[in-house]
């Protein structure tokens, strides 16, 4: 069964920056598509980052240019470094991964069998 286990999230003012982290157990990480979510109060969770297993990103709308996604194979952990913080930033992020041919639409259902506990970044104004 896939664990992942978040963290790097804090308090930080807006316009700060963050870099959490996510470490994978239980799947072969090299070989897994890796996606970022977060979810503030009140709304549905949401795909905010995606990596595909050559590298290839994409981003929400409201993070692009802001958030980078990244990953190492060699330690199964992936990253999402996240500047120019805003308030409506604020949430609980998780990761998750799937398999190498997920794509962004498939990532976006969540269907995932298991969550980490998840990191809260709170952005204060």
């Amino acid at each position: 069964q896939v664990q992942l286990v978040e963290s790097g999230g804090g308090l930080v003012q807006a316009g700060g920056s963050l870099r959490l982290s996510c470490v994978v157990s239980g799947s072969t990480f090299r070989l897994n598509v890796i996606g970022w979510y977060r979810q503030a109060p009140g709304k549905q969770r949401e795909l905010v980052a995606v990596m595909s297993v050559a590298g290839n990103t994409n981003y929400a709308d409201s993070v692009r240019g802001r958030f980078t996604i990244s990953r190492d194979n060699a330690k199964n952990t992936a990253y999402l470094q996240m500047n120019s913080l805003q308030v409506e930033d604020t949430a609980v992020y998780y990761c998750n991964v799937d398999v190498l041919s997920s794509s962004w639409e498939k990532m976006t259902t969540a269907d995932f069998r298991s969550w980490g506990q998840g990191t809260q970044v709170t952005v204060s104004s």
